[in-house]
């Protein structure tokens, strides 16, 4: 039994059984691909994939059943390979970060800058997306630590931790009658076409479960998961935006003003997530606790063995 054999499993599930996919991930051959996975079912005396002739179709029970063992296996590899860089050096090699758009525009940028001040030989990665494929990024190993508002806690097999609280604001262009002064309501904002995130970004949920409390029907013109877009076209005077507070700067977006939408919408909180089981190394903590310093090396150690209770209690994930 070899890694390569176990990395050929996993491949599959995660390629939809195409081999063609799995080799070029692997960077080897169809043939090669099918080889391992038949030597390593051979070894095991039991078939793990389903097939039609050539072709894997599924996995069969007891693939099924021992994937997760797969799996396990090389995490715990590469946690080895990790703690073993770590020891060799505790301040160089790769940092890989996934954010959704508004927090890889806005929240990110200051935490960069002050870590890369710390730790100047990590290289950094960025890569963007919405929530759900920020989280799909650290599952599948493709990212260090994940940050975004939505989704992030709905995954089981990622150890989640609360940043910060935000809020909504309004934008409009400066001559707008929401500027006269009177309450901001929802009722008011009701009569207005609204421009805003689209379904699954930056507190979508909460905007539109506010206006369902108070049985309004809001007219949404356009929506975008990208607030610059948004405060581009409120500027073209589509409609009123509603964006996340620190998505607004007053010297940058000049042509607009603000109203806060605090008392109009729920809060939201930002998290921050790794996989599961994954080892960090020094200055992955030392990110962590860049972009959100109450997050201590040992507030993150803590919530980790509490999901480590929490596995043993309840099986792998």
């Amino acid at each position: 039994m070899n890694f390569q054999q176990l990395r050929s499993v996993r491949e599959a599930v995660r390629r939809g059984y195409n081999l063609t996919e799995v080799a070029a991930a692997l960077h080897t051959s169809q043939p090669g691909v099918s080889r391992q996975i038949r030597e390593l079912e051979d070894e095991l005396g039991l078939e793990l994939f389903q097939r039609a002739g050539k072709r894997l179709t599924g996995m069969t029970p007891s693939g099924q059943q021992l994937l997760p063992v797969v799996e396990r296996l090389l995490r715990e590899a590469e946690n080895l390979r990790q703690a073993a860089r770590d020891c060799a050096s505790h301040d160089t090699g790769p940092l890989s970060l996934a954010a959704t758009h508004s927090q890889a525009r806005y929240a990110l940028p200051g935490a960069v800058k002050d870590f890369r001040q710390r730790f100047p030989k990590v290289t950094l990665s960025l890569h963007q997306g919405s929530p759900r494929q920020v989280a799909q990024m650290l599952i599948e190993g493709e990212a260090d630590i994940g940050i975004a508002t939505e989704a992030l806690d709905q995954y089981p097999q990622l150890v989640t931790l609360p940043c910060y609280a935000w809020t909504h604001c309004i934008v409009v262009p400066p001559d707008h009658p929401l500027l006269d002064g009177e309450p901001l309501t929802l009722a008011r904002l009701s009569k207005y076409p609204l421009i805003t995130y689209d379904g699954g970004f930056t507190g979508r949920a909460h905007i539109d479960e506010a206006f369902a409390l108070e049985g309004l029907q809001p007219s949404i013109v356009l929506s975008a998961m990208d607030a610059d877009v948004i405060k581009t076209y409120v500027e073209l005077g589509l409609g009123v935006g509603v964006v996340a507070s620190i998505a607004f700067d007053a010297d940058r977006d000049r042509n607009l003003r603000a109203l806060d939408a605090g008392h109009l919408f729920a809060v939201n909180m930002t998290r921050l997530a790794f996989r599961r089981g994954a080892f960090l190394r020094g200055y992955v903590y030392g990110f962590i606790e860049t972009f959100a310093a109450p997050l201590t090396r040992e507030v993150v150690e803590q919530a980790i063995a509490r999901a480590e209770s929490d596995t043993a209690r309840v099986g792998p994930a």
